[in-house]
């Protein structure tokens, strides 16, 4: 098929295509709410308006449970909602290994779609995104990983008999071990099955969605980053409709310990008080449907409110996370806000504020507030916080704020808070805001303006947010669809370029952007056997058999984690040392950026967007330290001991304790900081002192491309003026080898793309880092520009979470091309993905015969950095583009390394296609610059294609 026919043409009512001015409300179509003390939308209204909750007959849900974290969690959970699998078309073999907060997405995701009126009526399937809100890992994570980790304890209890003379039979050792399984479970899907972003894979699947499918963190900010995401897309014109989902579930006690000893935990539901200590934790996931206010009125969509505007900014404080309490950045983000919407500030009436449950941070927020709402004279605005009834769902938190805005405006009513024993004192909140005791009717402005409302949102990272949300007035008479005259015509099909600015790299054996280039060129691959510091071969490897427990391939391309930080920065020592390993490399690789480019350019609004597994390696210890007793417990129904006295078998059980759960930092108030994956990112803003909202991005192995996709869609929006973004995971580890080896996901030798004995990848580790701004911008500061960014596509195959799909690939490809004024013909490299697995290699070269299938001057030349570092995951994309903007400086079309013979079922010469093992010149074509292009591919379907070509000075 020729690839302009996946071209969808966006029409207005006279046939013509436009685009849409970016000011554009959004519209809420769909809706829903899962929470322990409210099951639905109905429920959840009911709650935030009951003025005592004493009477709400919900009240034994909202108190504290001593049983939870020592009183510092809402009681009631989610566990008891029954939901099918099935009902989503998920096989038995599947259903085992997900974590229970991808059922409750599904469950959220699915009731949000039916609250829209049904997939049939509200989703323009081919152009919905599904962008997901999580943090932390998954009970499946943690799972996983003491079923795994508990063997070595286990071999610590065999060996610590062996040294009493009491040797232990082979067959008992196994039988702890089988315990481990029975007590943690286990399944070879269960890499599949803990990753976040098969969550937004698993959605789309269910409702037949092909737009983007990724997971966004940014601590308790992430619902804000995801919903920011979803109205850049739907006011760019990349999207038609944008489900957003976000989740927190009580997974362990990891969390609720990490806050509690920074100590932003409390004892009680005061959210605003001015004796706030904390605030209890809380569960929840719900579901917004977005569409622009124009296609939801055509569509004949309920409307329930719209969003005017969303400001997103960063307070940079270098030194360990923690929130706020100065009220010029909070007032500089509500006043971003209001100059992006284009209203009056005091048009706003009601305020749902963060209620950090912080009284400083919360006098800071009002105070930053009240600097620009509540100046007219209508009055004081009501203030409110869910987190007065639902606790801190993190997470979850903003959406539900957003929602509960939502509903108040759809029903013109001004929720209370929460009963007065618990209202904030006189005066503490400012006298721009007062607190409604009792559900009020919001009656409607005297200057005929809608009601208006607004929604703020913070983070311990220091990520600030401010939303603008209007009443939808609904009157079946107007004759068409408001803010056409905002609509113009769209005078080109290609979307506005991106230029690279810097770059910068770690992989193994190549610690920065040149030794990368250096190591490919002279062919040298930094894959070989693992160390034993790192594959435990008597515990883990098995090369014969398949297992749940071990290995069958002991190959990786590990790098060597830094341990000082970049010089000039001023991080406290232990701190530093407590980090995660993706951590410090990522701010090693960003320093290298800096080094090319420097941070006094980096002035205006900015974005570090950093693709990554959502699990740390530091938080998955974390946990397995904190419930060593579960281990204990596992294997304690096995006679392990019996041969040992009480005291010889108490001393040996206290050593294996210890070893196990040995963690610096563990009782540290920086180990939230070690623990979130977007930590990698507010380091790099925080330490560096940019403005930069931090956050992370999971879209599996296309999390690279996701991140740069994020970063460019802000860039092209105006919601930020530079970005940093690229990947980073670290997957040379015990638990990933087993993981991906009960899969059958892993070369038995070594990587090899597109040749005849692929049989797998080889983990890799290795981050990369872009920065960007936009083209125009870049040329104006005459800043070097090292490439230019000309599309980025993205897609869901919504078929397979694990068999990869050439018509979803093929998607992505053209979504990409149709932001570039040029045809697949003319580009001369394509950077592919090449898993090195025979099905992935055979599909990935289907799906691009299907778009770059042409006469061509010349080959399509096509690599693949994987036979060089390996499959880094996170980071794949990342090293991609790294070599294409490499070869692009040198006119060099980059080799491959480790080919041995071509797989003649790939039909190369239909394209026609070579793959190289050798670097070669890449000549330069006279009427275009060269041209390239970076695929990548992640589990559950989701698909990215990047498009470059070189800068070509004007003359």
């Amino acid at each position: 098929m020729a690839w302009r026919e996946y071209f969808p043409v966006t029409l207005d009512t006279q046939g013509i295509p436009y685009d849409f001015d970016g000011m554009e409300p959004v519209a809420i179509v769909g809706m829903s709410a899962l929470y322990p003390a409210a099951r639905g939308v109905e429920e959840y209204w009911n709650l935030i308006t009951a003025s005592s909750l004493s009477h709400s007959g919900k009240d034994t849900k909202l108190r504290d449970d001593p049983a939870w974290d020592s009183g510092h969690s809402a009681g009631g959970s989610l566990d008891d909602l029954e939901i099918d699998p099935a009902c989503f078309g998920i096989p038995p073999a599947q259903a085992g290994s997900m974590a229970r907060l991808q059922l409750l997405m599904l469950e959220a995701a699915r009731r949000c779609v039916e609250d829209a009126g049904g997939a049939d009526r509200a989703l323009p399937c081919e152009r919905t995104d599904v962008i997901v809100g999580a943090c932390l890992g998954t009970d499946r994570h943690y799972a996983n990983a003491l079923r795994v980790e508990g063997v070595a304890y286990v071999d610590e209890l065999a060996r610590g008999c062996a040294a009493t003379g009491q040797e232990l039979a082979q067959h008992v050792v196994e039988q702890a071990r089988q315990s481990l399984l029975r007590r943690f479970g286990g399944s070879a899907h269960d890499r599949v099955g803990e990753m976040a972003s098969t969550i937004p894979a698993r959605i789309a699947t269910a409702l037949g969605l092909h737009g983007r499918a990724i997971v966004c963190e940014a601590a308790d900010a992430t619902s804000f980053v995801a919903l920011t995401h979803a109205l850049n897309c739907l006011r760019s014109g990349g999207s038609d409709a944008a489900l957003v989902v976000t989740g927190q579930r009580r997974e362990s006690g990891l969390l609720a310990h990490a806050l509690e000893r920074k100590g932003l935990l409390g004892p009680s539901f005061d959210p605003l008080s001015a004796r706030g200590r904390g605030l209890v934790l809380g569960e929840g996931v719900g579901a917004l449907l977005l569409k622009r206010l124009s296609r939801a009125l055509r569509d004949g969509d309920r409307v329930y409110a719209t969003i005017r505007a969303c400001a997103v900014r960063h307070d940079a404080r270098p030194g360990p996370f923690r929130r706020t309490a100065s009220v010029e950045p909070w007032e500089g983000a509500v006043r971003a806000a209001y100059r992006i919407a284009e209203v009056d500030p005091d048009s706003v009436r009601y305020l749902e504020c963060v209620g950090s449950g912080g009284a400083d941070e919360t006098r800071a927020e009002t105070a930053g507030a009240g600097r620009v709402l509540g100046r007219g004279a209508d009055g004081p605005v009501a203030v409110g916080s869910v987190r007065d009834r639902l606790g801190h769902t993190v997470a979850n938190a903003d959406l539900a704020s957003v929602s509960k805005v939502a509903l108040a405006l759809y029903h013109r009513v001004i929720p209370p808070y929460r009963d007065d024993r618990h209202a904030p004192g006189p005066g503490f909140l400012g006298a721009e805001f007062r607190v409604p005791h009792r559900a009020e009717h919001w009656h409607s402005d005297p200057r005929g303006v809608p009601r208006r409302a607004a929604v703020n949102g913070a983070s311990i990272t220091g990520v600030l947010c401010h939303l603008v949300m209007e009443e939808h007035v609904r009157d079946a008479t107007r004759p068409k669809p408001p803010f056409r005259a905002s609509i113009r015509r769209r005078q080109t099909d290609s979307a506005e370029p991106i230029a690279v600015l810097a770059h910068g790299g770690y992989f193994a054996g190549a610690s920065n952007a040149d030794a990368f280039w250096h190591a490919t060129l002279a062919g040298q691959n930094g894959i070989g056997p693992a160390p034993e510091a790192l594959l435990n071969r008597e515990l883990y490897y098995s090369p014969g058999k398949l297992s749940l427990l071990h290995t069958y391939a002991d190959r990786i391309a590990p790098v060597a984690v830094p341990t000082t930080p970049p010089v000039g920065l001023a991080i406290d020592p232990h701190r530093y040392a407590e980090l995660d390993g993706a951590q410090r490399i990522v701010l090693a690789v960003a320093d290298e950026v800096f080094s090319r480019y420097g941070t006094s350019g980096l002035g205006g609004a900015g974005m570090v967007a950093v693709g990554s597994n959502l699990s740390l390696r530091r938080a998955r210890r974390a946990n397995s330290a904190l419930t060593v007793k579960e281990v204990e417990s596992a294997v304690d129904t096995i006679a392990l001991l019996g041969n040992l006295s009480e005291d010889e078998a108490k001393a040996l059980r206290k050593r294996a304790r210890t070893d196990f759960s040995s963690l610096s930092g563990l009782w540290s108030p920086a180990l939230i900081d070690s623990c979130l994956a977007s930590g990698s990112a507010a380091l790099v803003a925080n330490e560096y002192g940019l403005a930069a909202v931090p956050l992370a991005v999971e879209a599996a192995c296309a999390s690279s491309l996701a991140a740069l996709d994020v970063a460019i869609g802000a860039l092209r929006c105006g919601a930020v003026d530079y970005a940093l973004a690229g990947g980073v995971e670290l997957p040379c580890n015990i638990l990933d080898l087993v993981l991906c080896s009960s899969l059958r996901l892993l070369s038995r030798d070594r990587i090899r793309p597109f040749d005849t004995a692929a049989d797998g990848f080889t983990p890799g580790d290795g981050c990369a880092l872009f920065l960007l701004k936009r083209y125009e911008d870049a040329r104006c500061e005459g800043a070097p520009i090292l490439g230019v960014i000309r599309g980025v596509g993205a897609s869901s195959d919504a078929r397979s979470l694990i068999a990869p799909d050439a018509a979803g690939q093929v998607r992505a490809m053209c979504r990409a091309f149709k932001q570039a004024d040029f045809a697949p013909a003319t580009v001369d490299y394509l950077e592919a993905h090449g898993t090195g697995t025979e099905v992935g290699d055979r599909t990935e070269i289907a799906a691009v015969s299907r778009v770059y299938a042409a006469p061509r001057r010349r080959p399509l030349a096509i690599g693949s950095a994987k036979s060089f570092f390996g499959h880094t995951f996170a980071a794949a994309g990342g090293a991609g583009l790294l070599r294409v903007l490499q070869a692009l400086r040198t006119a060099t079309l980059p080799p491959n390394t480790g080919l041995r013979s071509v797989n003649p079922a790939l039909d190369l010469a239909a394209i026609p296609a070579v793959v190289s093992t050798e670097a070669s010149p890449w000549p330069a074509v006279p009427e275009r610059p060269r041209r390239a292009a970076v695929s990548s591919f992640g589990t559950g379907g989701i698909n990215y294609h990047l498009l470059v070509e070189e800068h070509r000075e004007e003359s």
